[in-house]
């Protein structure tokens, strides 16, 4: 993939947030709890899993959100996931597996925006807000902040970091799931989800607990092991410790 791919960052805090799939209320109440109870501040880093679409209802609504929270908070960063990299593909500008984007949840994003699932590519282009469509195409492969990587759904511990190859970077599940690696870098990642954090310390920890299936939201600040976690239809934020003591590769 190139290592320029994989974009710098830093934060005096680090929140990640994992998989939203076009559910819009849980995440507007985490975003507020962040702002709100965690004091969000402009040299705190918040950083995106991807697939903010597709399966929920409410894909246009959460972009929204995505953007309206970047506009009160600039040091914030969105990463691709493979539902995005679906979108993109589907519409003719990159990506992979665009014939099965409509089948795994694209429906309801096109129907999100108001557009007829037969319209040409080119018209549904057309019909969504320029700045989501800016969105889609400058969210990021890999964030590097200290020791820790960021992306959707992992990295291949078979091949070198410089050496990755996008398909990996938002498909792969099993073999970086089941397998350490030498990357020296925590890996923080979504798409594969589980009913808690997947922790496999110190290489990697997994974010996605399946808001859009009745599941939870889940936030981590990385540095500190604070678990933000709010439960679908509910109202309220839970406040958790990760115990990230295990982290230092030696």
């Amino acid at each position: 993939m190139g290592s320029s791919i994989i974009n710098e960052a830093s934060g005096e805090r680090i929140f990640a947030i994992g998989d939203i799939h076009g559910v819009a209320g849980e995440p507007e109440i985490l975003l507020r709890h962040l702002e709100d109870k965690e004091g969000l501040k402009d040299d705190d880093l918040v950083i995106f899993l991807g697939d903010y679409i597709d399966r929920g209802s409410d894909s246009k609504d959460v972009i929204e959100l995505c953007l309206d929270f970047r506009r009160r908070f600039p040091n914030t960063r969105f990463l691709k996931g493979n539902h995005e990299d679906m979108l993109l593909d589907f519409l003719g500008f990159g990506g992979n597996l665009g014939q099965a984007f409509l089948y795994n949840g694209g429906l309801e994003t096109i129907q999100s925006y108001g557009i007829s699932v037969f319209a040409p590519p080119q018209e549904m282009v057309n019909a969504l807000p320029p700045e989501h469509f800016k969105f889609f195409c400058e969210l990021e492969s890999v964030i590097a902040v200290e020791d820790f990587l960021l992306v959707h759904a992992g990295l291949n511990p078979e091949v070198e970091l410089e050496d990755q190859v996008t398909n990996d970077l938002f498909w792969i599940r099993d073999e970086f799931l089941n397998n350490p690696h030498d990357f020296e870098k925590t890996v923080v990642f979504g798409h594969t989800p589980h009913q808690e954090i997947f922790v496999h310390l110190p290489y990697k920890i997994g974010l996605d607990t399946g808001l859009v299936f009745g599941n939870k939201l889940t936030c981590l600040e990385l540095k500190s092991g604070k678990i933000m976690e709010i439960e679908r239809d509910k109202k309220k934020v839970k406040v958790d410790k990760l115990d990230v003591s295990g982290r230092t590769f030696e």
